[in-house]
Parts: C-alpha cells; structure tokens; sequence
C-alpha cells in the first residue's frame, strides 16, 4: 500500500489568514519517500505530516513557477543543518540548474561558517541535480517515473509526472490547461491528482489580488477548470481523482460541494476534493 499526502492545495503563490499552502504533495510508495513540488511551507508541512526531512529520497519539480519551487532550497538546506549524510536527488525542468546555484551563492555566508564550525560534509557532496524532460526518468529503486509535457503557458517546461510500481500507478498532472493527452498517460491511474479551477471564483479571486490586471487572462489560458478535470479523469478511466492546486483555494463563498458538483457534470466515480494534511492511500 502506498500513500499521497497533501502538504499544499492551492493554486497560486499567495499566503492568507487561515488559508490553504501553496504546492507541495509527499508520495510514499515502493519503499520510496519523494516530495512532489516545493512551495514555501513545504519544509514544515513534511515533518507535520509525519516524516523526517531526513528521509526524504527524492525531490520531484513540475516547473518553475513560486508557488512550486520557493522553498525547495530551504528545505534541503534545513535537512543538511539537522544531519542529512546521504546523498538526495533533485529533478527538476531545464532551469533548475540555476535556482539551486543562485540559493547556494545566497547562503554563502551562513554555508561558510557551519563547514568551518560545525564540520558538516559540503552539501554540494550531497545533493544530485538531474535536469529532465519528457518521457523516462531515472527509475528510484523499484519504483519507474515518466513525465509528459503539459501546456501551461507562458512556461514551457512543465510536466505531469506518472509513477509506477507492483502494478500500482499515480499521477500528478503539474499546472496545466485542458490537455487531452494527460488521458492516455494517465490510463487505469489508481490516483489522478489534478488541478482545477472553479471558473465562478475567478473575478472574486482578481477583484482581491491588486495589481494583478492580466491575472484573468494567465488563468483561462493556463489552468483547467473542474469539469474538464472531469472529462480528463473519464478518459482515462482512473480509479479515483484528487482535486489539487485549486484556484480559487481559500475563498469561503465556495465549499468541497461546489468543486464536486462541477467535477460530477463530466465524471461520475471516486473524487476527492483537496485539503492540506489530507492523506489518500492507495
């Protein structure tokens, strides 16, 4: 048995009173302990759900946006400073080269002084960047990774990600608009963790994020509303659907009944509508 959790359920990078975290999700499958996507939170998010930053395997990033890469230095730098000794891989898109040398040249001074005395190993012995695109990844153990391209315009480097292990299958659909061939590749998927937008929150979600004049704009043509979710889900004949990256995510004119009866226009099984801590085994 296997078992997704979720760290951060709302789309977008912004953080309100009581409200949901931006990306992350931890997958625990095939002996593997991998963390999907890092938004700020994530680090603290992880050990409240249980699981030591220690035993973290593998990092996986969708994409370079914020909302799903800010706190990825700060959680391997927070794993380091509290004894990691192993070596941990990151995956990220082409890009990601730059964002892990840019946070070490920030943590210059701070990274100077714990080598010097605290005699820590150096953390570039540590950690493995592996910059990827699609079709097949590494495999982590017994575990096989394949990734898929998705449209999430202006970002062009963007991929779902599909894991698979002892006849088990999960997939992350990473940001993306309607994209039929996530169908396909997420065939017979026991778990589909999908984003989805509620369209009727949007102008309230605009009308509150100033200075956000194309905002509308990015999110009709980047992101997928919840009843196309559904036809995805339905051609691809998955097992169960989780609703993730929600958008919007913190909004208290809507509730789960309003997410399921758009998900329900296009798609009659199993959905789960998203919350942070929430746990789906599998």
């Amino acid at each position: 048995m296997g078992q997704i959790t979720l760290l951060g359920t709302k789309g977008g990078p912004a953080i309100r009173q009581k409200g949901a975290l931006p990306t992350a999700s931890l997958l625990q499958m095939a002996g593997q302990t991998i963390l999907v996507d890092c938004a700020i939170g994530a680090t603290r998010s992880v050990v409240d759900a249980g699981v030591d930053l220690l035993d973290i395997d593998a990092i996986y990033i969708t994409h370079l946006h914020s909302d799903h890469v800010l706190e990825l230095g700060p959680l391997i730098y927070t794993a380091w400073t509290t004894g990691l000794g192993r070596e941990i891989t990151i995956f990220g898109p082409e890009g990601i080269e730059g964002y892990w040398q840019g946070f070490l040249s920030a943590m210059s001074y701070d990274y100077a002084i714990r080598l010097a005395d605290e005699g820590r190993p150096p953390l570039k012995n540590l950690v493995r960047l592996v910059t990827y695109g699609e079709g097949a990844l590494e495999d982590l153990g017994d575990l096989k990774v394949s990734a898929l391209r998705v449209e999430h315009p202006p970002v062009t480097e963007c991929y779902a990600l599909k894991f698979e292990a002892g006849g088990k299958r999960v997939v992350f659909s990473a940001d993306t608009c309607y994209f039929p061939p996530l169908a396909p590749f997420s065939q017979g998927a026991d778990v589909l963790v999908h984003e989805a937008m509620l369209t009727a929150g949007v102008d309230k979600l605009i009308q509150r994020t100033p200075g956000a004049d194309r905002l509308r704009e990015h999110l009709m043509a980047s992101h997928t509303p919840a009843d196309e979710v559904g036809q995805i889900a339905s051609a691809a004949m998955v097992k169960h659907l989780v609703l993730n990256h929600m958008v919007p995510a913190d909004d208290p004119d809507f509730g789960d009944a309003d997410w399921e009866r758009e998900v329900a226009r296009t798609w009659n099984g199993k959905v789960t509508v998203g919350h942070d801590g929430m746990t789906i085994s599998f």
